[in-house]
């Protein structure tokens, strides 16, 4: 059988890739090959912190015109990116305004209105979503009261990978997984909630059925004249990264490690009654069933630190940090001072001060102190997901960027006390690759498609120690999860 040529367009919060993967059906090898890495920062225009979507679109641009010139034959592109950011676009299909992101301040306090006039469980029934303060919802109120000249002349919103795609294809799709974080999706019926719609201030036309994993858009046209079918794969990074974990059983929890930590379960059902709300556990769509999970801030405080304190080399520094006393000092990773400070090194040492913790200085100090505290928010989060799942967990299953950090992983171990597979490192990509070849019919199902990961990529394994400093600070930490509630998780 022919070998399938699939382009994964794999985008984060802060670096994306666009990758090639070549799958021969009757040997199930499949390979992957980086064709484009490129940066993704935030730039601040008009008094906001905007994402750049046009050299972003070059990037991606560059890099299929790239395999065009190759000569490569392909059978399908995939997109997918971060979750809760839209772009507005007005009848002719140009954009309105500024793709505005997650980490702008513009939502402050629009978390807790909602609460006060809809009801905090209302919206939890009816949407199963957790509470953060920058979700769609709330970032279209801001728009609403801040920017009102801008909606007469919004016809559509699409979330950032569907615009991707109606500018690669000229067609509009909006694709449920991405859908299902925005905080606007009934979680019954699974269509958009008018009431929300009508609380946020904005029209439901703006917004089309959501559609499955896995349906065509239409086709990019390449510079040779190839017609390449796009397909709207889990367009939500961690869905397609939680499709590429080759989970060992059904009590098996995940871990995607990147920017952001997610940690959750598989679940056919959701999970949505008032002890999941208290732990503020949130459902999202998953290309089957749903995702049950926790988002973390994950290894955004250690790229912010190291960016700031010029580090060039990581891999010492984290030897440097492995020598640190443990839990010296520890921070809540949730704290919502951690979203964009102006200075994140400083906004750590405040928190330790503020606590009466010692405040770390150097910059092995530091790193230890991240790591030590999103080992104890993991064990946390590991906790109320058992609770949740009424079972204990199994194994945890670390995939993504930061299942590289050996030492990381082991903390986490550690302060778990669960076994930990690491790996594989691009599950994002091949998560997006994985419903390519589904939508191709040259994989059957999820089940198969993990297989072939765990043949191909293989896993590190760590085994948790007894670790006695885990325990003993294990009191002091929950204690910060009592700093600032709004986004406390």
């Amino acid at each position: 059988m022919t070998i399938r040529n699939t382009v994964a367009i794999d985008l984060g919060a802060s670096s994306g890739r666009v990758m090639l993967a070549s799958y021969q059906p009757q040997q199930q090898q499949l390979q992957l090959r980086e064709v484009s890495r490129f940066t993704n920062r935030l730039q601040h225009r008009a008094g906001q912190d905007c994402w750049d979507l046009d050299a972003l679109e070059g990037n991606i641009r560059q890099a299929l015109a790239q395999l065009d010139a190759e000569g490569i034959h392909l059978d399908s592109i995939g997109i997918d990116t971060w979750g809760v950011d839209f772009v507005l676009l007005d009848a002719q299909g140009e954009r309105v305004g500024q793709a505005v992101s997650y980490r702008d301040a513009r939502t402050q306090g629009l978390m807790a209105t909602a609460q006060q006039d809809l009801g905090r469980s209302n919206i939890y029934q009816r949407t199963g979503i957790q509470f953060l303060p920058f979700n769609t919802l709330y970032q279209l109120r801001a728009l609403r009261e801040q920017q009102p000249e801008l909606l007469d002349r919004v016809a559509h919103l699409l979330l950032i990978p569907d615009y991707l795609h109606f500018r690669l294809t000229g067609e509009l799709n909006w694709e449920y997984t991405n859908a299902s974080t925005t905080q606007l999706l009934n979680i019954e019926s699974d269509q958009w909630d008018e009431e929300l719609l009508a609380w946020a201030g904005v029209p439901a036309s703006w917004f089309g059925k959501p559609t499955p994993p896995g349906n065509r858009v239409g086709y990019w046209t390449s510079p040779s004249g190839q017609q390449i079918p796009v397909i709207a794969v889990a367009t939500h990074d961690t869905a397609s990264a939680v499709l590429a974990t080759p989970l060992q059983d059904a009590n098996a929890a995940y871990l995607s490690s990147g920017t952001w930590s997610l940690m959750g379960i598989e679940s056919p059902i959701p999970v949505v009654h008032p002890a999941s709300l208290a732990a503020n556990i949130t459902n999202e769509g998953g290309a089957t069933g749903y995702r049950v999970l926790k988002n973390i801030m994950g290894l955004w405080l250690l790229q912010r630190a190291t960016q700031e304190l010029n580090i060039s080399d990581l891999p010492a520094l984290i030897a440097q940090a492995a020598q640190q006393p443990a839990c010296r000092s520890l921070v809540n990773p949730n704290d919502d001072r951690f979203i964009n400070p102006a200075n994140m090194c400083q906004t750590i040492q405040d928190s330790c001060r503020e606590r009466g913790m010692p405040v770390p200085e150097t910059a092995a100090q530091l790193v230890r102190c991240i790591f030590d505290s999103l080992a104890m928010l993991y064990r946390q989060v590991a906790q109320e997901l058992a609770t949740m799942h009424g079972r204990p967990l199994s194994h945890l299953h670390i995939v993504g960027g930061g299942s590289q950090n050996h030492f990381l992983n082991q903390l986490c171990a550690d302060a778990c006390g669960l076994a930990i597979s690491a790996g594989p490192i691009e599950a994002s990509t091949l998560g997006n690759v994985g419903c390519q070849l589904m939508a191709l019919d040259a994989v059957s199902d999820i089940g198969q498609f993990r297989r072939i990961v765990a043949q191909n990529f293989p896993l590190q394994h760590f085994t948790p120690r007894d670790n006695p400093d885990f325990a003993a600070h294990w009191s002091q930490f929950q204690s910060l999860s009592q700093l600032p509630k709004e986004l406390c998780i």
